[in-house]
């Protein structure tokens, strides 16, 4: 990401320094993204605070960490000390791969260190949730009740990986083991075989997946919605309308930020938003302002003023701590 032989990586390094206004000197990056990121939390109201989510290694078949196709990685004991270190800021996430050898070790040592969830991202990690060798870590992460949060649909901010591995239908296993999915930003983007047609079933949008297997009755205490990067411009249409028209759902939704992405300029926009009839026009302006202070207070600002045939958004969306709490 730090060459310019490799444009596409290296472009979106500059995006993300960008939007988490932190400078290129040597050895201080880390630091002045963590010192913004405080900084934002502070313009919040009190008692706000972030989740830091830890993002694992790609592995090999072979259960072993395979670098070659690490995207990034972010050690599950960093994120819990920074989280430590700055309490009042900061909860954190573990991110395990249930291949390892030591997954569910892992998963019990950072429940213990007061990991509230794990984060996956499929696609990008080298691993099938619909595969068995899942299930032991399935089983712990039941036991422990601690949820798992799973990027579902097309994975665009990092690139490579398998797509396939994104397919909401295939976190059914997770549930039907008993552990509670929150599947990142309702699986919004990009089109997945429909499994339930078998393998070579035809191609849907992903989010109707995800809405099957919302509506299941006896997936209702386990499976959750993230609204996060909902309303960027590739994921702001039907399916955020629907989502903050089915008043059903919003017990089972929760408010994220995708931050660093509401800071990143193109990816959002407010009149967009305006022109599809989410936002009133009246509220431009004053969004547009918020954003230039504060992305985290735009972020939560903006999802309170969507509108979709007079509905909108409960507060229970904005009170995520209720669920990652327990247990």
């Amino acid at each position: 990401m730090q060459s310019p032989l490799n444009p596409g990586e290296y472009a979106r390094r500059l995006f993300f320094l960008n939007a988490g206004c932190v400078n290129e000197a040597s050895g201080s990056v880390d630091q002045a993204y963590v010192e913004r990121m405080r900084n934002l939390v502070d313009g919040l109201r009190p008692g706000s605070k972030l989740l830091l989510l830890a993002f694992e290694r790609s592995y090999s078949e072979d259960a072993k960490p395979d670098l070659e196709r690490t995207a990034f990685w972010v050690p599950d004991a960093y994120a819990r000390d920074i989280a430590k270190a700055h309490p009042r800021y900061f909860e954190w996430a573990a991110s395990i791969h249930p291949y390892r050898p030591d997954c569910v070790e892992a998963l019990q040592l950072a429940k213990r260190e007061g990991a509230r969830a794990v984060k996956w991202i499929p696609s990008i990690m080298g691993m099938d949730p619909a595969s068995s060798r899942c299930d032991r870590f399935f089983a712990a992460a039941a036991k422990l009740n601690i949820p798992i949060i799973s990027h579902a649909g097309l994975e665009r901010a990092v690139l490579g990986g398998n797509q396939e591995y994104g397919n909401p239908l295939r976190l059914r296993r997770a549930l039907d083991a008993g552990v509670r999915i929150i599947v990142a930003h309702c699986a919004s983007m990009g089109q997945d075989i429909d499994l339930d047609k078998g393998e070579n079933g035809p191609y849907v949008d992903s989010f109707e997946l995800f809405a099957r297997l919302f509506e299941v009755e006896k997936y209702k205490h386990r499976l959750f919605g993230d609204i996060s990067a909902m309303t960027q411009i590739n994921r702001a249409g039907p399916a955020l309308a629907r989502v903050v028209e089915r008043e059903h759902w919003h017990a089972r939704l929760l408010n994220g930020s995708d931050y660093p992405l509401p800071g990143v300029m193109p990816i959002f926009s407010v009149d967009s938003l305006v022109s599809l009839g989410l936002v009133q026009a009246s509220a431009a302006p004053v969004l547009k302002d918020i954003r230039a202070h504060n992305p985290l207070l735009f972020d939560f600002v903006l999802k309170r003023h969507l509108r979709s045939n007079g509905k909108a958004l409960s507060r229970t969306v904005f009170e995520t701590r209720k669920l990652l709490a327990q247990g």
